[in-house]
């Protein structure tokens, strides 16, 4: 619902006289929520449709664009794919091997569309990287389609724009990590409670539950915190009583309930002989990841946030230091995290700040306040987890605040331009534009060598854009009226440039270049945020999947050599090897196409298989080859050193490629 600045002792329509210090209040004008109200208020203006057509095309081209140089982006979701394409089971569970020895250590959900697809199209690089593409442009539309409800298309298009233009969106929608899945099930989340409030509708709320219950599948505890901001907004706001408000949100409660609760009882109870051990965990258990390294463990540093139990003492990896900076508030603002989300979370901030203020006298069911409420607690409860937590952490996490910073720009931006008669509208506008430039300044200059001359082009613009909002340069009297007009375009293009430039730049220097491994950073190639392009540097230590380690991009990963590869084609097995970490068993799963047991899990830290399971396989013939090596030394934690050990006392060594092998049987 358009609101604009009116003065706080008028009551009743939109026409009362506007006040310098009023609040935004009752709708200016009305835009067509659906067919009764287009039949009664008249059809959208003739350039809102090919405008979104033209933002979801562009968006599209953004995604898209030579995705195939990605290759299998991180190696080991993409084994899992490749497993979930050949067994039913392996779909199911989240296996990282078709013979269903060991999950990946998270949920499946996000695994499921993509295998669907290297079902129906055969699987490769392009048949799991494309439907993450468009899961970008989805979610694109649909923040367009809820802000649009709010504010009007001019919103709606602002805050599409932003979200697309974001670069950590870039780089996780063009990746293969669960995150693209995660923010569009949020993204669904935020755009069903929006239509709960307009007018209480519990379904409406119900399903959104259901929604963030499947953003729960895709990466566990992440997919709740959107819930108080989402929360907050439909029990101050929802045009029905308390009592009411308070039996919705139960409603929603329950939604989450079934979705996330079918599949954990499903899994729970399903015997462990028939389906893949749960990596992460010390007890084959759901609850226990998803409340251990997967879910407290990440925030509060026990155990390391890992998998085993392992990594640094009190904080993953080091304290993190070397994954996202230090702890703290300025966290989302640093050297790493900065430059994926950070471009616009100045003007955010200052937006739904000032956005509060102005709706403070707003009757309870506002629908503008209702939304700074949604996306404002969205955006803060979100970050402050981020900022403070202090377990494993990784700068791309932060493309679930992608959303809430584009829509309250979207939302902030658009109802202040139409204040923008009185002066402290014209001063919040002004101020959020320049210190929208004056930020993309410092974030550019983290890479002095990258595009220098365009710190200075975008704080040149940004001082230019706030000097003419605040004189309202396109309202000086005596100006002809075709040029009011134009003078009123050139301030939007102006401020538009001033507060998007650096991130638009950025963003197309991440899509411009493939990513790999498991920790990809946005920016161009020489990038000084978030320390390192792919997990190189980080190479052979221990972290969680989303983490350290992961493969690199194509079939020939790291660990595959041509005589290994050939050598577990001719296996014949249904394993055709075993080896100590889940990198380099999804390298040789991609490499040869062929299935390998994760000895530990992701980092050799999981009690799978055992000595006696092991034993037992090999003795059933399952299993064709042991590699030496792999995360961990080859021996692991958590009793695979007894694996390790067994086979060097039983089998003989032969040396294939590069890597030191054995024959397991006869």
């Amino acid at each position: 619902m358009t609101t604009t600045l009116r003065s706080p002792a008028g009551s009743g329509g939109g026409s009362a006289a506007p006040a310098p210090d009023g609040p935004l209040d009752q709708p200016a004008t009305r835009h067509p929520q659906n067919r009764r109200e287009r039949l009664l208020f008249g059809t959208q203006p003739h350039w809102v449709r090919p405008s979104v057509a033209l933002l979801l095309a562009l968006t599209a081209v953004l995604y898209l664009w030579d995705l195939e140089a990605t290759g299998y982006a991180n190696s080991f979701y993409a084994a899992a794919v490749q497993a979930g394409t050949k067994d039913w089971t392996a779909l199911l569970f989240g296996s990282l091997d078709a013979g269903n020895a060991i999950t990946v250590d998270k949920p499946p959900a996000a695994l499921w569309i993509p295998a669907l697809a290297g079902r129906m199209f055969g699987f490769s690089a392009m048949s799991m990287l494309i439907p993450q593409a468009l899961m970008g442009v989805a979610a694109v539309g649909l923040l367009y389609l809820t802000v649009k409800r709010i504010s009007g298309p001019a919103a709606g298009l602002l805050a599409g724009g932003a979200l697309a233009l974001t670069p950590v969106a870039a780089l996780m929608f063009r990746f293969n990590n669960p995150d693209a899945m995660l923010t569009l099930c949020l993204m669904l989340a935020g755009y069903l409670t929006t239509r709960a409030i307009e007018r209480a509708g519990w379904k409406w709320l119900a399903a959104a539950g259901a929604v963030i219950g499947l953003a729960f599948l895709a990466k566990m505890l992440q997919g709740f915190l959107i819930m108080p901001g989402l929360a907050l907004a439909y029990l101050w706001a929802a045009p029905t009583t308390l009592g009411r408000r308070l039996l919705h949100l139960l409603g929603a409660a329950a939604g989450i309930a079934v979705v996330a609760g079918t599949y954990i009882a499903l899994f729970q109870l399903t015997p462990a002989s028939a389906r893949p051990y749960m990596a992460g965990s010390q007890t084959n258990s759901f609850l226990e990841l998803t409340f251990g390294y997967n879910g407290l463990g990440r925030i509060t540093g026990s155990g390391g946030g890992m998998p085993g139990g392992g990594g640094a003492p009190g904080g993953g990896f080091g304290g993190n230091v070397g994954f996202g900076g230090a702890a703290g508030i300025t966290r989302m603002f640093g050297t790493s995290f900065g430059g994926e989300v950070s471009w616009l979370l100045p003007a955010a901030l200052i937006l739904l700040c000032a956005g509060l203020w102005f709706t403070r006298r707003e009757a309870r069911t506002s629908k503008t306040r209702a939304a700074l409420l949604l996306w404002g607690g969205w955006l803060a409860v979100t970050a402050a987890i981020f900022s403070f937590m202090s377990g494993t952490i990784h700068p791309y996490y932060t493309v679930a605040l992608a959303p809430a910073i584009a829509a309250l720009v979207g939302i902030g931006s658009v109802e202040l331009w139409r204040g923008r008669a009185y002066w402290p509208a014209r001063i919040v506008l002004a101020a959020t534009v320049l210190a929208s430039s004056v930020w993309s300044a410092v974030l550019l200059g983290r890479d002095p060598g990258w595009l220098p001359g365009l710190r200075v082009i975008v704080v040149v613009l940004g001082l230019l854009a706030a000097v003419a909002v605040i004189l309202r340069v396109d309202s000086l009297p005596g100006l002809p009226g075709r040029f009011r007009k134009a003078a009123t375009a050139g301030v939007v293009v102006l401020s538009l440039l001033a507060g998007g430039a650096g991130t638009a730049a950025w963003t197309l220097a991440t899509a411009a270049q493939p990513h790999s491994g498991s920790i990809p950073a946005s920016g161009p190639t020489a990038s000084a945020m978030g320390g390192g392009r792919t997990t190189a540097r980080f190479g052979g230590a221990q972290g969680s999947a989303d983490g350290l380690g992961g493969g690199t991009g194509g079939p020939g990963n790291e660990g595959a050599s041509t005589e290994l590869t050939a050598l577990l084609k001719s296996a014949g097995t249904k394993w055709s090897a075993i080896v100590s970490g889940a990198s380099q068993a999804a390298s040789l799963e991609l490499a040869s196409g062929t299935s390998v047991i994760a000895l530990g899990g992701w980092n050799g830290g999981d009690p799978y298989p055992t000595l006696a399971q092991f034993q037992a396989m090999v003795g059933r013939g399952e299993i064709g080859y042991f590699i030496s090596g792999g995360m961990g030394g080859g021996g692991g934690r958590g009793g695979n050193s007894e694996v390790a050990a067994w086979v060097a006392a039983n089998f003989q060594a032969q040396t294939v490629g590069t890597s030191t092998v054995y024959r397991l049987g006869a």
